[in-house]
């Protein structure tokens, strides 16, 4: 995920920057203290995914920026502003939100979840899952994860890496992670890109790891795999 910061104050920029850090640590932030710097980058090849876009900077301002983004991207745009009255500009060029400075850490967490899920939205699918576990938001590659596992109120994802706890329900995770998974089993939920083998009672996947397939669900998944080594 490519997060752009324009904000001809260092200060501005800095504090951003210090929650992102914070709270998307997986994030590749770059900065532009100028609306110019940042449209001569994206004219030479630089395509970020959300552009964090000051409207009050000297020079090419906040809205005159945008609209030339508008021209060359459809990045995501979240206005950043200190007046209240240029709010109400920022969707004249279809900004995604806005937020007020100083910039509030929960405030901005929950405006880029949501740009997070668009951008993944537009591409296609997620390929980060966004948890927070030991009480730090992580993204997590959702190509790393060969299954999930229900354990009380917490769900178990099981990567390539390491396992990650963290609270969800089932449901919702399979809402998110689409159709490349599978809810073979009430407690669990498999990648088909892992999966290398079944039988009547269990998946077995290239970790060598097996999990169970129940038997309603035998030959829907035998379908759905069937279907998906096809493309």
């Amino acid at each position: 995920m490519r997060i752009a910061i324009c904000d001809d104050e260092t200060g501005g920029r800095e504090r951003i920057r210090t929650l992102l850090d914070n709270e998307f640590s997986g994030a590749q932030t770059s900065e532009f203290d100028s609306g110019t710097k940042l449209i001569e980058a994206v004219k030479g090849g630089y395509q970020p995914d959300i552009v964090l876009l000051d409207i009050a900077m000297e020079g090419m301002n906040g809205m005159e920026t945008a609209k030339r983004l508008r021209s060359l991207s459809d990045v995501i745009l979240i206005f950043v502003t200190g007046i209240k009255e240029q709010v109400f500009q920022a969707f004249d060029v279809g900004a995604f939100h806005y937020l007020m400075k100083p910039v509030d850490q929960e405030k901005l967490k929950s405006v880029l979840d949501r740009a997070v899920k668009e951008v993944e939205k537009r591409a296609g699918g997620p390929k980060f899952l966004l948890v927070k576990t030991a009480g730090k938001h992580r993204r997590v590659p959702v190509e790393d994860i060969l299954y999930a596992e229900n354990s009380g109120r917490k769900i178990i994802l099981h990567t390539r890496k390491e396992k990650i706890e963290y609270y969800e329900r089932m449901n919702h995770l399979e809402d998110v992670l689409g159709e490349k998974f599978y809810r073979c089993h009430r407690g669990y939920l498999v990648a088909l890109q892992a999966v290398i083998g079944y039988d009547n009672t269990s998946i077995t996947l290239d970790s060598g790891e097996k999990i169970y397939l129940s038997k309603q669900k035998y030959t829907e998944f035998a379908k759905r795999w069937e279907q998906y080594i096809q493309k």
